[in-house]
């Protein structure tokens, strides 16, 4: 049975810009998002009016991306729809020991993170976005070959997110070490894990369910252009 707490996870995105990552946010009235290179993910009210549409397009300014992460709000009809991705969110349940021979990432690995990012493809990944958590990885020769990190922080809870492994390296378990020692790090501050999903990603579903993840709903992606 998953936490009466867990309503938070609702909107991640907009519990973790009031909270955790209030310095890491640009606001205006009621609508926010994160600062330039941290992350794209915007967020309103549950019920936003008109004139919170108008603060968001304001605060990111014409023809730039509306990146809604999993909110259901309707934009003005004048917004022009980039992608729509079937996902889902997880959470963990418990069981399993905590990961081994991981190293924390720190600023200085940053090159080596963009470069594995972009061999990978996870997800948003962009020059701040370490800074929103902690951020371990697998190294091997002394080369970065697989990294996983911490992204929203809604109360109690905190996400893993950006696991990849480079090509050459994958089958050697990389990923559930790097996962397993996440969630051994959100555990010991009394927080649970959580994640997100692409639904077409099987592959990577399974593997956490064998971790320990359970789905709790299933959710919608979407970007918007601004006019």
């Amino acid at each position: 049975m998953v936490d009466l707490g867990d309503v938070v996870l609702d909107d991640p995105v907009g519990e973790s810009l009031r909270g955790r990552h209030a310095h890491l946010a640009r606001r205006l009235g009621r609508a926010a998002t994160y600062l330039p290179g941290v992350a794209t993910f915007s967020t309103v009210s549950t019920d936003p009016d008109p004139a919170e549409w108008a603060d968001l397009a304001q605060l990111l300014g014409r023809g730039e991306l509306a990146d809604m992460f999993s909110s259901p709000a309707v934009p003005p009809p004048d917004w022009e729809p980039v992608f729509v991705l079937e996902g889902r969110q997880m959470v963990w349940s418990g069981g399993g020991e905590a990961g081994t021979g991981v190293v924390e990432l720190g600023a200085d690995s940053v090159p080596e993170m963009l470069d594995l990012v972009a061999r990978t493809r996870p997800g948003p990944f962009w020059p701040r976005t370490r800074e929103l958590g902690a951020y371990l990885g697998v190294r091997e020769n002394g080369v970065l070959v697989a990294m996983a990190g911490e992204r929203l922080r809604p109360p109690g809870w905190t996400e893993i997110s950006t696991v990849c492994t480079a090509p050459e390296a994958r089958g050697r378990g990389h990923a559930a070490r790097l996962v397993r020692a996440l969630a051994a790090r959100v555990t010991a501050r009394d927080e649970r894990p959580f994640l997100h999903m692409a639904e077409a990603n099987t592959q990577a579903i399974a593997l956490y369910e064998r971790l320990g993840f359970k789905t709790r709903k299933h959710v919608t992606f979407r970007g918007f252009r601004i006019p």
